[in-house]
């Protein structure tokens, strides 16, 4: 590749090689994503999707070139992300992995008494789904009391949902049916006539009023509500319309599957006294060894399948997961890993693999084994591309291009080619961290007292009683699925509501939210845009007045593809500002609020004048590592760890005095380059030194060494985990034999 400038690349020009693992480093916005996915994934994605015909491609996202002099020699390529499974429910680890349907294989050859073929063992098909909960397992159902308001007509909105509310459409065919008056109360009409305006399904009217629609079919308010809202996939719903179901859908397991998803043939056809809805309801590490029971020759081959998705899944550090879990439920570095686990039984060789910071949410003791499970994709002829921070991922990669030297505008510049050998003998932020001992804090800070989680069962808790300082940095640590966020940002906060969670669960506000309306500078800004140029401030607003007109303030074109992901182009009419020419014709000190949003936190503050009130807000984020983002950038694009950052920045933006704060914080280091965890360790300082309590949930060595207290949940995953193995400072943990954890930092 040469002279690459995609998003801050800086006429980068590298050789990439082949069949060998690559690692992109550097600190965080130095540009490693906009090399591995900006650009060489999305020219190869884009030059395979022109080899379809029209049809197709038009039917795919369409990509631009990449702002590239000249690029060869691609393979097909495929991303391994963190995005989270899309939301529908009939998607669980089983299916996504794909060992579901070996499961079936094996079900419809071995079970007693036989239920059919392999659809017969399916959730996803009429001949094996429960035909009560249509194979989902929960049912859900109306709770006609809280829909309906008896004392009122309909036409003073008797029904409690947004959509039938008086002057909606849903409303005027109510209204116009001719079934009922419609201005008599609920309650004083006969029980017949509620009952069809209630279930009637196609329905030929008598007599409907003039408004009707000509058809005159008419169907009620509970069958509509049932096939336009509660069969809709929940991330299609308006915000507003998941709020109406809540207040009005009362969910529950299935009776008649008890919420196994199967019909009766599959749940009672059995091996060795079980069925498939007992064997996917247990642990991945658990079922390996009921599948490894299994001694039918006829089914070894399939057996032995089986066996290698089991162990894979384990290796990733998820043999605590079970198959029949929701896909949707896993976080975006459990998806990734379930993603692996199905590439690794695929039959593609010579196919370009780009992983995004792959031991996210994993223990040291488990990154060797998912470096076992990346070899074993390479040594199958692929070519291995990892975004990654991770120091045991870089030492075991054939080959590291490092990014930087810092983020964002001052990033973009390759620092370093070469093994990682090499790389630590360099003067790169990289190379620095690399050579730098574990340090343990020397003289931990003394508690101010202490709050007590009192005898925890969540999940797979065991009974767990421990004191958490108050005062001092502690840090939770444990292999994942050990129990650590499950004790520490679910039991913790429940006993003791003082203290808050800043988690990585997704943002409200999606694709129209950005880093400014998160950190409430948002309307600070318009107003100044206001004051400027004598426009209301909505002028300033992609959500409002200013909003292009095209593509409604969001900058790009959503075309909705049904069961597939969502496709977004550009809008060509803005140019992806997201403003219409009014909006952006008005200028603060010669800036367009276009121009204002594609600032970054310093440049902004500089701009309004670094004593205002927007300069003071803004720094927060420089503080938590988000310095390099823009601050108009949306919030789709930030990753988990990102979008935690920028919370911790509005939570200490508003808070008071720092003895009164009390934060949780579960993997704040995720998406981190060792030289910003450094910075995010001096802020942990300060809140501390300034007489906050703060208990991080992490993995990172550095971190853990630098805590005052730690507390190391295990020994294991899942139900071999839950219980307290340690409690000390870090460097009594180092010396402990029963802690994996204390291992680990010993070989530091």
């Amino acid at each position: 590749m040469e002279g690459a400038r995609t998003h801050n690349l800086r006429e980068v020009s590298v050789r990439v090689p082949k069949h060998r693992l690559t690692v992109f480093t550097g600190v965080s916005g130095s540009g490693k994503s906009s090399l591995a996915f900006d650009t060489i994934a999305a020219e190869a994605e884009r030059l395979v999707t022109g080899t379809y015909p029209t049809f197709v491609r038009n039917r795919l996202p369409q990509h631009p070139p990449p702002d590239v002099d000249r690029i060869d020699g691609l393979i097909f390529t495929t991303i391994v992300d963190q995005r989270r499974f899309t939301g529908n429910a009939r998607s669980t680890v089983g299916t996504a992995s794909d060992i579901a349907s070996l499961l079936r294989l094996l079900f419809s050859r071995l079970g007693e008494p036989g239920a059919g073929f392999s659809p017969a063992y399916s959730f996803n098909d009429p001949s094996g789904m429960c035909p009560r909960c249509e194979g989902l397992g929960m049912v859900d159902d109306i709770d006609l009391d809280r829909l309906l308001d008896r004392s009122r007509s309909l036409r003073e909105g008797a029904v409690r949902f947004p959509t039938f509310a008086p002057g909606t459409y849903r409303w005027k065919r109510l209204v116009h049916s001719g079934l009922v008056d419609p201005d008599v109360p609920l309650g004083r009409l006969p029980s017949a006539k509620v009952e069809t305006l209630l279930h009637a399904e196609g329905l030929s009217l008598d007599d409907p009023g003039s408004e009707y629609p000509k058809h005159g079919v008419f169907d009620g308010i509970v069958p509509r509500l049932r096939d336009s809202y509660l069969r809709k996939t929940p991330s299609r719903l308006t915000a507003e319309e998941q709020e109406g179901l809540a207040g009005v859908v009362t969910r529950g397991v299935c009776p008649d599957c008890a919420g196994t998803r199967l019909a009766k043939g599959a749940r009672e056809s059995l091996i060795d006294g079980r069925s498939i809805a007992d064997w996917s309801a247990m642990p991945v590490g658990d079922l390996r060894d009921v599948v490894a029971a299994v001694r039918d020759p006829s089914v070894a081959p399939l057996r032995q399948a089986i066996r290698e998705r089991l162990d894979a899944l384990d290796s990733v550090g998820l043999g605590y997961l079970s198959l029949s879990r929701e896909s949707r439920t896993l976080s975006g570095g459990e998806a990734q890993r379930v993603k692996i686990v199905r590439h690794l039984g695929s039959a593609l060789s010579d196919v370009c693999y780009v992983f995004d910071e792959p031991s996210t949410g994993l223990h040291p003791h488990d990154v060797h084994r998912l470096l076992e499970l990346l070899a074993k994709l390479r040594d199958a002829h692929n070519t291995i591309l990892v975004v990654e921070h991770h120091p045991a991922v870089i030492a075991a990669a054939d080959h590291v291009i490092e990014l930087g030297p810092t983020g964002g505008a001052g990033g973009g510049r390759v620092q370093f080619e070469g093994t990682p050998r090499e790389l630590t003998t360099t003067e790169t932020e990289t190379g620095r961290v690399l050579r730098a001992p574990l340090r343990f804090r020397k003289r931990p800070r003394a508690a101010q007292g202490t709050v007590t989680i009192s005898r925890a069962r969540s999940h797979n808790l065991r009974d767990v009683t421990v004191d958490v300082p108050l005062g001092v940095l502690t840090v939770v640590s444990g292999v994942a699925g050990s129990g650590k966020s499950t004790l520490i940002a679910g039991e913790l906060p429940r006993q003791h509501p003082g203290f808050v969670v800043v988690d990585q669960a997704p943002l409200r506000g999606g694709i129209r939210s950005t880093p400014a309306t998160v950190l409430g500078v948002a309307e600070p800004v318009r107003d100044a845009f206001g004051k400027a140029t004598g426009k209301h401030p909505s002028w300033f607003s992609a959500n409002g007045r200013g909003a292009c007109l095209v593509c409604k303030g969001k900058g790009v074109i959503i075309t909705d593809l049904a069961f597939l992901d969502d496709v977004q182009t550009g809008c060509d009419a803005c140019g992806g500002t997201r403003f219409n020419p009014e909006a952006l014709g008005a200028r603060l000190h010669d800036r367009t609020i276009a121009d204002v949003l594609a600032m970054n936190p310093a440049e902004a503050a500089a701009l309004f004048g670094e004593r205002s009130p927007i300069a003071e807000r803004l720094r927060w984020l420089d503080r938590v590592g988000l310095g390099y983002l823009t601050i108009g950038q949306s919030l789709d694009t930030l990753s988990g760890g990102e979008r935690q950052r920028l919370l911790l920045a509005r939570h200490l933006a508003d808070a008071g005095p720092a003895d009164d704060l009390r934060l949780i914080l579960d993997e704040p280091t995720a998406g981190l380059h060792g030289s910003d965890v450094d910075r995010l360790l001096v802020l942990c300082d300060e809140l501390v030194d300034d007489g906050a309590t703060l208990v991080l949930i992490e993995h990172d060595q550095r971190v853990i060494a630098h805590a005052d207290h730690v507390i190391d949940i295990g020994p294991g995953a899942g139900f071999d985990g839950g219980s307290v193995v340690f409690e000390g400072t870090p460097s009594a943990l180092a010396e402990d034999t029963a802690s994996l954890t204390g291992r680990h930092l010993r070989k530091h």
